[in-house]
């Protein structure tokens, strides 16, 4: 019998040194899919921004559609672990309304725990949340909510200040008490340093094989998305080039007739319809 998989569950895989799955999720359907290959749990993440609303970064989007989002996957979900991604300024302007809006991915969205990025400067805002029973992943390294400070999609932590910098911040949320760490473009012998630093699973996106997990982006591993391709995405599948042939079978069989068939029709009685002419 399955079982949610909870904070819990990344702890124990952890010690058990048993790897973590994470993907972005965005909509029931696919929820609905993810959740039945056994996924470990499902990130609403603000990359939806990028991969479902076609703008140009993360910055853009708003506390109402991330939680349109979760409230969709959390329908279509039993077992996964559900973790809310809080959008940009959401969590930057004080603990208070940090705290006020975490609560409501898990009171609105049904999230099981939040997502926040940045290191030291958000350990108190960290350590807000998960005062308010709320669990918290953090999210160091190259933070796309940070694009304009970074002046682009960098790695982060290839000088000796940056890895630093970037230990301390693991650490810090560690003490803040978030429950584990996604660590994004970090080069892979600084992120396995920082996992095995830290008592805390970590979860890697283009960070090496090293870390406790791996997390993708749905749309980047079943090539949907083809405006931009991280160096770290791996496609399992081509779902582009088979919706693009699909679609255009379908123009092909209505412009030809070809469909719909019988098959895909309605009948009514002859007599009745004799009387409507």
């Amino acid at each position: 019998m399955s079982t949610k998989f909870t904070t819990q569950s990344f702890l124990e895989a952890k010690r058990a040194n048993n790897k973590i799955t994470m993907l972005t999720g965005y909509d029931y359907s696919m929820a609905q899919i993810l959740d039945t290959c056994g996924i470990d749990a499902i990130l609403i993440g603000d990359s939806l921004g990028m991969v479902v609303q076609g703008r140009d970064s993360t910055v853009e989007v708003t506390m109402e559609e991330m939680l349109y989002h979760c409230k969709c996957v959390a329908r279509g979900t039993k077992n996964a672990m559900l973790i809310g991604d809080m959008p940009f300024l959401s969590y930057h302007i004080s603990p208070e309304e940090a705290v006020r809006n975490a609560g409501r991915f898990i009171q609105e969205g049904k999230m099981n725990a939040v997502k926040l990025e940045g290191g030291k400067p958000m350990a108190e805002t960290v350590r807000s949340i998960v005062r308010a029973q709320i669990p918290v992943m953090g999210h160091i390294g190259l933070t796309p909510q940070s694009i304009h400070v970074f002046g682009g999609f960098k790695v982060q932590g290839k000088e000796q200040k940056q890895a630093i910098s970037l230990m301390e911040d693991a650490l810090a949320l560690e003490e803040a008490g978030a429950f584990a760490l996604v660590l994004e473009a970090v080069p892979e012998a600084l992120a396995k340093l920082i996992t095995e630093k830290v008592r805390i699973p970590t979860i890697g996106i283009g960070a090496g094989k090293h870390c406790d997990g791996q997390v993708l982006v749905i749309n980047d591993i079943l090539g949907m998305y083809s405006d931009f391709t991280p160096k770290f995405v791996k496609q399992y599948a081509e779902l582009k080039q088979t919706i693009v042939e699909a679609v255009g079978g379908y123009i092909q069989d209505v412009k030809t007739q070809q469909f719909p068939e019988t098959k895909h029709t309605f009948s009514m009685n002859e007599a009745l319809l004799e009387k409507l002419y």
